[in-house]
């Protein structure tokens, strides 16, 4: 049995998205694009989902899924009953509505350990002094043929990047990022 709370865990370490109440129901946003939202007593949510594969959804299971408002049948959504899902589908469904309103540079975060995808979140924000303690001392940069080593040349070298790509790999030792691979 799948919580509103379960979701939040999911959504919230996730970059560029923001949890927003509006009209006494809970959204998160990826900008202003609302990608899950919840109903007002929080076991139901509505996902991004694209239209042409929502009746295929519904159909495989009719008492967990089923369609929006008339309303609202011309945006990619979907909505789920929250007990009847199990915690590995609510996963892929949020996460896969999430990388509906990211950049495709972006949809391999989630399966970063977690420092790396909260420095990432960082470094997406420009916010510097939170990246620093996420990076080992040590840290190995390796980017095509870019190499660099320690905390303060990597942090000095993407600040001169304008928009700097997330990780292929990384490696994680005692909490921090260790090992950044592009």
């Amino acid at each position: 049995m799948v919580t509103s709370d379960d979701v939040r865990r999911v959504l919230a370490p996730l970059t560029r998205s923001h949890e927003v109440e509006v009209r006494g129901r809970w959204k998160f946003r990826v900008g202003q694009i609302v990608y899950v939202a919840f109903s007002p007593d929080e076991q139901e949510m509505g996902f991004g989902y694209p239209k042409e594969g929502r009746d295929g959804l519904i159909d495989s299971a009719p008492d967990t899924f089923f369609l929006p408002p008339a309303s609202d049948l011309r945006f990619g959504w979907v909505c789920a009953r929250l007990p009847r899902l199990d915690h590995d589908e609510m996963c892929e469904l949020v996460l896969d509505a999430w990388r509906m309103c990211t950049p495709k540079m972006l949809h391999d975060l989630p399966e970063l350990p977690a420092p790396a995808m909260a420095a990432w979140d960082a470094i997406d924000r420009s916010e510097w002094g939170e990246v620093s303690p996420l990076l080992h001392p040590h840290l190995h940069w390796d980017d095509r043929d870019v190499s660099l080593r320690g905390r303060s040349t990597v942090l000095s070298h993407l600040r001169s990047v304008p928009t700097p790509r997330p990780p292929r790999s990384v490696e994680v030792r005692d909490g921090q990022v260790y090992r950044w691979v592009r």
